[in-house]
């Protein structure tokens, strides 16, 4: 029987309700909304030199996205003390109010210095909290790039939350730094904003940081009823949260980290929803390929981005949600070690996660100067880069396709519906419903393509991109489930050919000092009980220094020894319960680390 299965760019429209209501949802800038519905003069936003080759923009994000300017935005923002939701709003210098201010300052100087472009707003709402009672003005930090366009006005949101938390959800005084979760995606979301504000896009940017994400996802929540209320429509949310980290903690949601200690700072998680009618999980393929086209062959240290199998971790959630919910194609980018499940309700509980220990580092030496960091700016700036990227394709490259796909006795084909602009299109197959990445891809100039290399009896998902004259692809599109009537004859793939050229970048990445985690057990342990310390047998020789600090790192021991011994040695733990580091130095150098807790 002949089928033909129709394949449309979804309709970014209202799709359901979030689980949570926001109310009064408004602007303090009656500009900004008439930005993202495109309802605007370009010229009056245009740059006197458009930078706008966006070969020439990926290129430099590799050293544009700074390391030290991560590091310098993440330091500001942890030294509010907290940014709960709830917090003080009118001190200068402690709580949400005196972050949110501060961001916004840094978005309107980084407007200054380029010409204006980037336009600043307030989204503010009301809710009222179950648990915590009502609250009024809350508020998430916008800025908007103008695009050069707005024959198609969708948008392309990178968003972070900028609020934190301690265990009680409803305590504002809590010192809550949040460091990782999510300064973190707060610094990244400011320095692309940074750096992109002096570009030109096709399409319009916006940089958003939200508030009450963790009271229920309220603040992307307030922009995605906005925007599906008045029609706008989204090319993609890049949504970050908790993206710096490296250290795997001794619980990670899952799918998680499984050894506790260990590091990853070369691979990040994509997550997002697998509905094959919907073009979510290719979205995040997407991301994948333009990586490994794009950028990867001129990045000083690859990364492997990871396409997961779940649109976020075990019984968690992010700000991409609410914007799911509302058909609008998202991901959520993660670090591919969390510190922590947040079960801060669990007594045995001691990652940093949702605590007041989700800081920077520590004071190794007690200097008052942290030189032991908890975030990985080198990371961090990997991340911000992938992201980077992305946007940039995503603002500079065609709509997804119009296709059709056929269930022919022949085998599967596809048909195109051309459009001035495009020069080719990707086909993307998957065997098997359980499988996340594509088995392969191939590419076509002719309008109709019968899909090679299939099995008859077996099921496929199909789903395509285009491709324009300037060889940059579209986001994939939705997927259809079709059983191949035949075998079909295999073909060369697509061999991700589509590359540009990039100097080779001079300056390395900023020097890490490398550590190794130590073995310590057992671990948490009760007061004052015996614990064997273990170093790793390449780090034997000696004279070596172990130093033990409370999380604060006041110096609480410093035992010095003429080497290692092999099977390590016995130590007595303090008598006061909380987390201590311990470090190994070997000759005066700092070699491996480790946390103990100590339980009371």
């Amino acid at each position: 029987m002949l089928r033909a299965f129709i394949l449309y760019p979804t309709l970014l429209t209202a799709a359901c309700a979030s689980a949570q209501t926001v109310d009064s949802v408004r602007w303090s800038n009656n500009e900004v909304p008439q930005l993202l519905l495109g309802a605007y003069d370009p010229a009056t936003y245009a740059a006197t030199v458009p930078l706008a080759d966006p070969a020439a923009i990926i290129c430099a994000l590799r050293t544009e996205v700074s390391a030290d300017s991560l590091q310098a935005h993440l330091e500001r923002l942890v030294s509010f003390g907290t940014r709960h939701t709830y917090s003080d709003t009118l001190s200068s210098t402690t709580g949400t109010g005196a972050a949110r201010r501060w961001a916004m300052e840094r978005f309107n100087g980084w407007s200054a210095q380029h010409e204006g472009r980037l336009r600043t707003a307030w989204l503010r709402f009301n809710y009222d909290d179950p648990d915590c009672g009502p609250q009024q003005d809350l508020r998430n930090v916008v800025a908007v790039l103008p695009g050069s366009q707005v024959a198609d006005p969708a948008i392309i949101l990178i968003e972070a939350h900028l609020d934190s938390r301690c265990a009680d959800n409803c305590d504002p005084l809590c010192v809550a730094q949040g460091a990782e979760d999510n300064g973190s995606g707060s610094a990244l979301v400011m320095e692309l904003a940074r750096v992109l504000s002096r570009y030109t896009f096709r399409h319009t940017l916006v940089f958003m940081l939200t508030t009450g994400e963790e009271q229920g996802l309220l603040g992307a929540e307030a922009l995605a009823q906005w925007c599906a209320e008045n029609g706008v429509a989204i090319k993609g949310v890049q949504n970050n949260d908790i993206v710096g980290g490296i250290w795997c903690g001794a619980t990670s949601s899952d799918p998680g980290c499984p050894v506790e200690g260990t590091a990853d700072s070369t691979r990040v998680r994509l997550f997002s929803n697998g509905s094959v009618t919907k073009p979510y999980r290719g979205f995040a393929r997407t991301i994948r390929m333009f990586y490994e086209e794009k950028l990867r062959p001129h990045a000083p240290v690859p990364m492997t981005i990871e396409v997961m199998g779940q649109e976020d971790r075990e019984d968690r959630g992010g700000d991409h949600i609410p914007f799911r919910e509302r058909e609008y194609r998202n991901v959520r980018f993660t670090a591919a070690h969390e510190h922590g499940d947040a079960n801060v309700e669990d007594s045995t509980y001691h990652d940093r996660q949702h605590t007041s220990d989700d800081v920077l580092g520590v004071d190794l030496d007690g200097d008052q100067v942290i030189d032991s960091f908890f975030v990985d700016f080198n990371y961090l700036q990997r991340n911000a880069v992938i992201n980077g990227v992305t946007a940039t394709l995503l603002a500079h490259g065609p709509q997804p396709p119009e296709v059709v796909v056929h269930d022919e006795p022949g085998g599967i084909r596809v048909s195109f519906t051309p459009r001035p602009g495009l020069a080719a299109w990707r086909v993307g197959v998957r065997q098997g419903q359980t499988s996340v990445l594509f088995s392969a891809v191939y590419r076509t100039t002719d309008t109709s393509f019968v899909v090679p290399g299939l099995a008859a009896g077996t099921q496929y998902f199909i789903s395509a991109a285009a491709i324009d004259t300037a060889g940059i692809m579209s986001a994939f599109t939705r997927e259809y489930g079709v059983t191949s009537d035949a075998t079909t004859p295999e073909a060369p793939q697509d061999p991700l050919d589509l590359g540009i050229a990039c100097d080779p970048i001079a300056v390395p990445e900023r020097p890490m000092p490398p550590t190794t985690p130590l073995a310590l057990w057992p671990n948490p342990c009760a007061a004052g009980c015996t614990v064997r310390l273990e170093a790793p047998g390449t780090l034997a020789d000696g004279p070596v220094t172990w130093t033990v600090r409370e999380g604060t790192g006041r110096l609480v021991e410093r035992m010095q020894q003429p080497w290692v011994p092999a099977g390590g040695f016995q130590w007595n733990a303090p008598h006061r319960p909380g987390p201590y580091l311990i470090t190994l130095d070997v000759r005066g150098r700092t070699m491996a680390t480790g946390i103990l807790v100590v339980s009371p």
